[in-house]
């Protein structure tokens, strides 16, 4: 370098250059050199480098080296080249100005920082972006790991930006932050717990991004969209956003239907209210028109007369077997209930093929239309509470 410094000088000599101003505009010419050189090492970067780059891995097959390097990444590694480059260089351009030396070094050491937080932290995204597409990592919630990641980061980048501007080692700074961690931690308190909680629901494996979770509380019932570290995003079947603390599914209770997706099959338990005073005995003539139907084929007697009320629950069993909508390795069976003042509860207990909403409400409707239309044949009645037409037939 001070060949450098010695050839320079005798050019600016050799130009006309007055011995009171040699000084001033070596160092001028210097700092003009040494910006010069940083830009076109940025410059060679961004059009050589990264272009070089994209071009290699456009053509991988593998998609994680598209969001390893992808613009954010480069482009912040980029930035890191002028300001290394302009560090090494300028005290040569300022030898004996040890303050003005000292305030350039301390604004291109806060520039480094924090153009090496955007970098990590770009880098932590596209991290991020890779675990989501896993097919391991994709059930899980990771979000609020790298957003914990992130802002550890950040908060060494403040404090070495600190530490630099005021001249103190980063570990007094950070003994100081420890005298005042309870104020940290009151600060940080729904980040700390949302922590904490994160890990649990994932540990536990509580809750994933997709799941159907109920939480009347709070008034979700839908959809899971994120899990932050501050926040789980629902959205509930009406199209709204609830968003519900971390912590709050930890420590209060919610449903999630992950269960019921996995199994293939979704929960049918309706009843219907049987008038009592149609339940009788099943006349000969109406015994031999049922044996002659199919559903009888595996028809158990319990005697020599049977009540109709056993025969319609045989053949609603028999009705559901043979329904092609209808899981058949899943709990089905037709019990009654304790009767009431409203009539004898039958409650049928079963599970659909398949999960899907609209299905699934289109079979129990197809389900109960044909129950009620068949009552009829068996010569039973649904009880329902006198109106006010009934009323008046009745006078009448």
């Amino acid at each position: 370098m001070d060949t450098i410094n010695n050839t320079l000088i005798g050019w600016l000599r050799q130009w006309g250059v007055q011995p009171s101003d040699l000084e001033l505009v070596h160092r001028i010419v210097m700092v003009v050199g040494i910006l010069l050189l940083a830009w076109l090492a940025d410059w060679i970067c961004r059009r050589v480098l990264v272009t070089s780059i994209r071009k290699i891995t456009s053509k991988t097959h593998n998609r994680w080296d598209d969001y390893l390097f992808n613009d954010k990444v480069l482009n912040n590694l980029c930035h890191l080249v002028p300001p290394v480059i302009i560090t090494t260089l300028i005290p040569f351009a300022f030898q004996g100005e040890t303050v003005t030396l000292a305030f350039i070094m301390k604004l291109c050491w806060v520039y480094i920082t924090i153009v090496s937080v955007r970098l990590v932290c770009s880098f932590l995204t596209s991290l991020y972006t890779i675990s989501s597409e896993h097919e391991r990592l994709k059930e899980h919630s990771m979000k609020g790991f790298y957003q914990m990641l992130k802002l550890i980061v950040i908060c060494v980048g403040v404090i070495i930006v600190i530490s630099t501007l005021i001249d103190k080692d980063p570990v007094t700074i950070l003994t100081g932050l420890g005298a005042s961690a309870a104020i940290l931690s009151l600060v940080f308190k729904d980040t700390i717990m949302g922590l904490v909680a994160g890990v649990q629901l994932s540990a536990n494996d509580m809750l994933r991004p997709g799941d159907w979770i109920s939480m009347p509380k709070y008034g979700a019932d839908g959809s899971v969209l994120e899990v932050t570290l501050t926040t789980v995003k629902v959205q509930n079947w009406d199209k709204t956003i609830s968003t519900i603390p971390p912590y709050a599914l930890v420590n209060d209770s919610f449903q999630n239907w992950r269960g019921m997706r996995e199994s293939g099959g979704r929960r049918v338990k309706r009843s219907i209210n049987i008038d009592m005073h149609t339940v009788r005995f099943c006349t000969p003539a109406e015994m031999e028109a049922f044996r002659s139907e199919k559903w009888m084929d595996n028809f158990v007697a319990t005697g020599n007369e049977e009540v109709n009320l056993y025969v319609f629950r045989h053949y609603l069993e028999q009705y559901l077997r043979t329904h092609p909508k209808v899981s058949q390795q899943m709990t089905l069976m037709i019990r009654q209930l304790q009767p009431t003042a409203e009539g004898l509860p039958i409650e049928l207990y079963f599970f659909s093929d398949g999960t899907e909403w609209i299905p699934y409400e289109r079979l129990q409707a197809e389900v109960f239309d044909h129950l009620l239309a068949v009552l009829p044949k068996f010569g039973l009645k649904v009880f329902q509470s006198p109106t006010g037409l009934d009323l008046q037939m009745l006078k009448g």
